[in-house]
């Protein structure tokens, strides 16, 4: 698990800030939503507290690059400037919620009186609440109401990936050693799932049932059951079962969302850069809201794992990764510096982020620096980021909705090359057949080492997982 503490170790000491000067000149904040209710029980819905958390880490967030001593060069710190800002999340309540909720607390409402023409005072409506579009996107629609994430990403071959963990020893040695685990636990789950659905099979929609129970219920059937060393053993269950569906080193197909979301990083910064060295202000800060599965995609995909294991644990409620876009070197009023002056710097935080705990830096890719030439870290990104809808389709497999233009080109493009050639050409239909068979002969990455951490404590959320439960009323 991730937990609130998790970095705070001589690695941190090792990677604070930089003392010298620096001038911020973008960020990208990818977050996670808040509080929410159980997934056993859709349809989810943002809770009070989630309400709570995302709007203090907006709160931190404004008070690190709006208006604070890291504040981000020429982003408006008052009244939003929509141009300097992009906000995103998919078509789900919860992610929806989140982003709104965060909004408010990184540019609260402003008291505006509006003097018109002849002399009417009109005041604003709730004290100048701003009003921040959220732009949606298609990848994570209904995330939050899925059990299996999957679903969610609509990349069948990242279903299909996925989907082989279930055939792994890794799996199945977890699915019959931990019977009699979840047997102990059906007096407590009982009223939501039926006996059958109750094994490793459904690792994360287990915990998260029992995760919000005993957030939000007073009393939970069967309490005695469920000590702190048996909850924390279904953490770090499900956090096992959903690492081995989020990513897989020697297949990363399964990491579809963490490839979309370092294309997504890499398009903001480079426009960022673009318009900064064009004279603009534009494209400041970047905030995607999205599922954690996405988290681990990604940090499977960045190599955090060798930084900390505990990156192999699924981040909690209300956390963000962030990344800075920065330079030591001087900065003029309306000049911007060189792409080979810019830095890149990585910071996480498990939970909420506040002033009194605040994000940490990491090193990306394996490395041990805390910040990356931007020409490193466009170069690392570029290794498995997604750019472009065309890539993201041949990628997938997908050949209907907005790919079938794509695979109408592709299979065109086949079928001229092969009138031109020897007659040997391979056809659309054979080259996907042995596409399959050789990504069939993948070898899945072992999540011993996952295991053998047995305590380790993990953190809430992200079904990658299709649980097929009955669930009761």
């Amino acid at each position: 698990m991730l937990s609130p503490l998790l970095f705070a170790s001589g690695l941190a000491t090792l990677l604070t800030p930089s003392d010298a000067a620096e001038t911020v000149l973008g960020a990208y904040i990818f977050h996670r939503h808040g509080d929410r209710s159980a997934k056993s029980t859709p349809p989810t819905s943002l809770t009070t507290l989630g309400y709570q958390q995302v709007y203090t880490s907006g709160q931190y967030y404004r008070s690190r690059y709006v208006n604070g001593s890291s504040q981000i060069k020429d982003l408006s710190s008052d009244s939003v400037k929509l141009s300097q800002l992009s906000v995103t999340a998919p078509v789900d309540n919860v992610l929806q919620s989140s982003a709104m909720g965060f909004l408010q607390g990184l540019y609260p409402p402003v008291d505006t009186v509006q003097t018109l023409g002849n002399g009417t005072k009109v005041e604003a409506p709730l004290n100048g609440y701003q009003l921040i579009p959220v732009n949606t996107i298609d990848a994570g629609t209904g995330s939050e109401d899925n059990g299996w994430l999957q679903d969610a990403s609509g990349c069948q071959n990242a279903k299909w990936s996925s989907n082989k963990y279930f055939e792994s020893s890794e799996y199945q040695e977890l699915l019959s050693g931990t019977k009699d685990f979840y047997k102990k636990l059906l007096p407590v789950v009982k009223n939501t799932f039926e006996e059958n659905d109750v094994t490793f099979k459904n690792a994360y929609v287990v915990y998260d049932l029992l995760n919000v129970a005993k957030i939000h219920n007073s009393s939970i059937p069967s309490s005695e059951i469920l000590t702190d060393a048996i909850f924390a053993q279904t953490r770090t269950l499900a956090d096992a079962h959903e690492w081995g569906l989020a990513y897989n080193s020697s297949d990363n197909m399964r990491a579809v969302t963490g490839m979309q979301l370092a294309g997504e990083i890499l398009k903001y910064m480079n426009n960022t850069i673009a318009s900064g060295q064009a004279g603009k202000t534009s494209n400041k800060l970047g905030v995607q809201f999205g599922a954690y599965a996405t988290f681990m995609s990604f940090f499977g995909l960045a190599n955090m794992p060798k930084v900390n294991a505990d990156f192999m644990g699924m981040p909690d409620y209300a956390s963000s990764m962030v990344f800075e876009l920065f330079t030591d070197s001087e900065v003029k009023d309306g000049e911007f510096p060189a792409s080979k002056d810019l830095q890149v710097r990585f910071l996480f935080h498990n939970g909420t982020a506040s002033a009194s705990s605040e994000p940490e830096v990491y090193p990306l890719f394996g490395s041990s620096s805390k910040s990356l030439s931007w020409e490193d870290f466009s170069d690392g990104l570029n290794k498995f980021a997604i750019l472009t809808t065309e890539e993201w389709c041949n990628k997938c497999g997908n050949k209907d909705g907005p790919c079938a233009a794509y695979a109408e080109t592709a299979a065109s493009t086949q079928a001229d090359n092969g009138s031109k050639g020897s007659g040997h050409g391979m056809s659309a239909a054979v080259g996907g057949v042995i596409g399959a068979m050789i990504t069939l002969a993948v070898v899945l990455g072992s999540l011993a080492a996952v295991m053998l951490l047995g305590g380790l404590r993990l953190v809430p959320k992200r079904v990658l997982v299709r649980p097929e439960v009955t669930e009761k009323a």
